[in-house]
């Protein structure tokens, strides 16, 4: 496959260095995007780059994913009004095998044939470079003016933020062009990739490319990613949609992608996915005749899923999602882990109790009195007598029952719901 053809109808180009088409129709080629690691988990405003180099291996080059031991010590200026914490090596390291493990989910690093996916660490050719050696060697080919003229650079003079740029972020494109020529020499690669902020520092890499060995390397950017109403992708009221389910649970993760608008779910599923064109095109025509049926966002959120957790995470996450809508029973509800029972019920009334409240309590005391879902003992009791009262979604039958039989969900928790879909959670005091 041609890889920037492939990469155009997806829309992830927003700017490329003449020749770079040319090139990488030569034979397999070297790429490389570099990963902020200040987390120990790639969140999904990181996978359209990663989505680049999963391309790029598709076409039959080799791609290389560099985590920013060295730069994440420094902080990029590009987009940021605030200069960033500095981290420690040890959190470095610890952030750059985490994120291996969720690249390995999108690259092979293990192929047998020549185009296998590298991880490479800028730390560990940075760490022995002298700050005298880095200004002889590196900062004499790279005027002032050259640098004064990025985008990132005037942003940030001539901005709102108070404290301008310090020093150590005025180097940071010279230590990321660095890198390119570091890669350039070292693993033959001709080829940058990453957001469109990130052009002026991956062109001071091919310009010390150019300058020091007299090479040709190449840039090539994709769009910054946000939703149809112009806001920012990837966030939501709690934050950063992680890939860690430990930050964002599969449900979660599921239900973000499921939950995108029409327009957005169109431009998503050309990104976000490995979907050849004709299939898209076919579940782009059927969702237009059908939008109520919502197929673009069922299989964007499908293919992603499955792509970043599993396949079993993904049916888990179509079950549990169809909880709030009475389509479960005691059994499938305790079958979930306390961070997914958070997420599904997150936003209905939460009543806290003690344990003593709890044990050996009739029904009607605890809904009327420990946790007043209801305002009477009469209301909850034509209720019951209705068919309309469900405790952990098993129908309560008896106005006189207790809670002897019924068992908390992680040991906590409560679930009662009232008629269909009126939900409220009973929680227990930690002691």
């Amino acid at each position: 496959m041609n890889f920037v053809e492939e990469l155009k109808w997806r829309g992830m180009v927003h700017d490329a260095m003449p020749g770079t088409e040319e090139m990488l129709q030569k034979g397999m080629k070297a790429a490389y995007v570099g990963i902020d690691p200040t987390a120990d988990s790639l969140h999904i405003g990181h996978l359209v780059s990663v989505m680049m180099l999963r391309h790029f291996q598709r076409c039959g080059h080799k791609p290389i994913a560099l985590v920013g031991g060295a730069t994440g010590m420094i902080g990029d200026p590009s987009m940021k009004s605030d200069e960033r914490n500095l981290l420690s090596e040890e959190t470095l390291r610890h952030n750059q095998e985490c994120i291996k493990i969720q690249l390995a989910k999108f690259l092979d690093f293990d192929s047998p044939a020549d185009n296998a996916a590298e991880m490479v660490n800028n730390y560990d050719w940075m760490r022995d470079f002298t700050f005298l050696s880095f200004i002889r060697d590196v900062g004499k080919h790279i005027t002032v003016n050259y640098m004064m003229s990025k985008d990132s650079v005037k942003k940030r003079l001539t901005g709102e933020a108070r404290e301008g740029m310090s020093f150590t972020e005025f180097t940071y494109q010279l230590v990321q062009g660095f890198d390119f020529l570091h890669l350039y020499r070292t693993k033959n690669c001709c080829l940058q990739m990453g957001g469109s902020d990130q052009w002026g520092n991956i062109t001071t890499g091919t310009e010390l490319i150019r300058r020091i060995d007299g090479g040709e390397a190449f840039a090539l950017t994709c769009p910054l990613i946000t939703k149809a109403d112009g806001s920012k992708f990837g966030k939501t009221e709690k934050g950063n949609v992680w890939l860690d389910p430990k930050r964002t649970s599969p449900y979660r993760f599921y239900q973000f992608w499921l939950n995108v608008t029409d327009e957005d779910a169109e431009r998503y599923i050309k990104i976000f996915t490995g979907l050849d064109k004709p299939t898209i095109d076919v579940l782009a025509r059927e969702h237009r005749v059908n939008p109520h049926l919502r197929i673009l966002q069922k299989t964007l959120a499908r293919e992603v899923t499955c792509m970043v957790h599993s396949e079993q995470e993904y049916i888990q996450a179509v079950e549990t999602s169809g909880i709030l809508f009475g389509k479960s029973n005691t059994e499938s509800l305790a079958a979930l882990d306390e961070a997914t029972l958070l997420d599904v019920f997150d936003g209905v009334p939460v009543f806290e109790i003690s344990r003593s409240e709890f044990i050996n309590s009739s029904i009607l005391d605890l809904l009327t009195a420990a946790a007043p879902i209801f305002p009477s003992k009469g209301e909850l009791r034509k209720l019951i007598r209705g068919g309309g009262l469900s405790i952990n979604e098993t129908k309560v039958a008896d106005e006189n029952a207790t809670t002897n039989n019924t068992t908390l969900l992680q040991d906590k928790y409560l679930l009662v719901r009232k008629g269909k879909k009126e939900y409220s959670l009973i929680t227990m005091k930690a002691e």
